[in-house]
């Protein structure tokens, strides 16, 4: 019987709210899933991390991006309109996970192709329960695109 070494699933959280990161993390800790959690804190850190850019030559390529709008240096937008525009990363499901509740950025945010929007609710257990379903959805019930690029 042949076995397969199970691999964690790679998630990049682009955020600059240190308590939502540490909230992030500490809900997807709580899985069962194994994953593991890369954090970058601007738009210009995420597209380093995704293009394997200067101090993120190894990174491993993310299984979804978890994408706050409001960044510094490089704007949320901005980041996802690369994302979707460049043709090795553009198969990332990229999930917007933000504050904003504004009609103009969930349309422009699907404009964009977002795979999904997310507002970040204020309390505590109801953010706990929105990480755990994203986790859930993206990870158990959506199939994933293949590694088959030069990220593997």
């Amino acid at each position: 019987m042949e076995w397969q070494t199970i691999k964690p699933v790679e998630i990049l959280l682009v955020e600059d709210s240190p308590a939502d990161v540490e909230l992030t993390r500490e809900a997807l800790a709580d899985s069962k899933l194994l994953n593991r959690l890369h954090v970058v804190e601007n738009g210009e850190d995420a597209i380093a991390f995704l293009r394997r850019q200067g101090r993120y030559a190894s990174a491993n390529k993310p299984d979804v991006v978890l994408l706050d709008l409001n960044l510094p240096r490089k704007d949320g937008r901005e980041v996802l309109e690369e994302i979707k525009g460049d043709p090795e990363l553009k198969a990332i499901p990229v999930v917007v996970l933000t504050t904003s509740r504004a009609d103009e950025d969930i349309l422009r945010s699907y404009q964009l192709h977002a795979n999904c929007y997310i507002t970040k609710p204020v309390d505590l257990n109801q953010f706990f329960a929105v990480v755990k379903s994203v986790e859930n959805f993206w990870f158990s019930v959506v199939k994933l695109p293949p590694k088959i690029d030069s990220f593997t």
